[in-house]
């Protein structure tokens, strides 16, 4: 298959191209030309700023695709232009969603929950709205214009060693350093997902036959609550807690008011088995914890 993907050069855009290396594909990656090129020779690479429309169309002129994925959509400009530039060029579109198209009102989430078919759609650019906004505006685009089959992966918050936001590791550092952390709801349930795991979900949406929206989250979820206290339990520190005020640098960046998980019932029955989330959380935990307290004593 000939492959293309949209934002593959770092976390779990990277971890799908080695997937589809090792499967085989031919791959091509579309960067800014900022970041490097982490692949080499094993994959060819187009040059083009994702905002720049007429840069976009110009370097995927006469280009055909089996499968584009694109990790870097964020608005529903973003999301016209790229139904447009792709018209006739690809048999599919791999569209990297989030949670966030969901209400935190503590109710477990169904693809059903956000319906992109019927979303009244405004034009703008990413910085015109919010993160969820810009993916849910985005998501009624694709859906109501592309000419290609669409699959909109909606993930929870990602999780991993290489995760360039660091929110996993915000925690573990807190705790290491005795510093407070603030949160609105310690109870407050969430779901994760590993970046191979994110990966793997990604790889499956475009091989096979699904398409629309689908939740892709590990299975289980856990409170930030016991979350704190695996980090607490692996580091032998005790988390200093706030659950009002506290200053911007404390603020958790998994805090939220109430639960706020998926269901994978529609993945599932699609033939993808995802992890169970407290089989890997701990050792992931240990294995950022040791690298932590390793780069604190140099």
């Amino acid at each position: 298959m000939n492959i293309l993907v949209l934002g593959g050069t770092r976390f779990f855009g990277k971890k799908l191209v080695e997937l589809c290396l090792q499967n085989g594909h031919s791959v091509t990656i579309l960067t800014r030309g900022k970041s490097g090129n982490p692949f080499g020779t094993k994959v060819k690479q187009l040059i083009a700023n994702r905002d720049d429309a007429d840069s976009l169309s110009q370097v995927l002129s006469g280009t055909t695709w089996d499968i584009v994925y694109d990790n870097i959509c964020y608005s529903p400009n973003e999301a016209h232009n790229i139904c447009n530039i792709l018209e006739g060029k690809t048999k599919k579109l791999v569209f990297t969603s989030t949670l966030s198209t969901y209400e935190i009102d503590g109710v477990v989430k169904t693809e059903g929950d956000f319906n992109p078919f019927d979303y009244e759609v405004r034009k703008g650019n990413r910085e015109d709205f919010s993160y969820g906004e810009g993916k849910r505006q985005a998501e009624a685009v694709l859906f109501k214009e592309a000419t290609f089959p669409v699959v909109a992966v909606r993930f929870p918050i990602v999780m991993g060693e290489n995760d360039y936001t660091r929110r996993l590791h915000f925690h573990i550092e807190r705790i290491l350093q005795e510093q407070p952390i603030s949160l609105p709801n310690i109870e407050a349930k969430m779901s994760y997902i590993t970046d191979d795991e994110a990966a793997a979900f990604l790889y499956f949406a475009g091989i096979t036959p699904i398409e629309g929206p689908y939740n892709a989250t590990a299975t289980g979820a856990i409170s930030l609550k016991d979350l704190l206290g695996i980090i607490e339990e692996t580091t032998g520190k005790h988390a200093k807690i706030s659950l009002v005020g506290g200053d911007e640098m404390s603020q958790s960046p998994y805090g939220v008011p109430a639960d706020w998980y998926m269901t994978t019932t529609k993945a599932e029955a699609a033939g993808f088995t995802f992890s169970q989330l407290h089989e890997w959380l701990p050792t992931l935990v240990k294995t950022l914890v040791k690298e932590l307290q390793s780069d604190f004593t140099k």
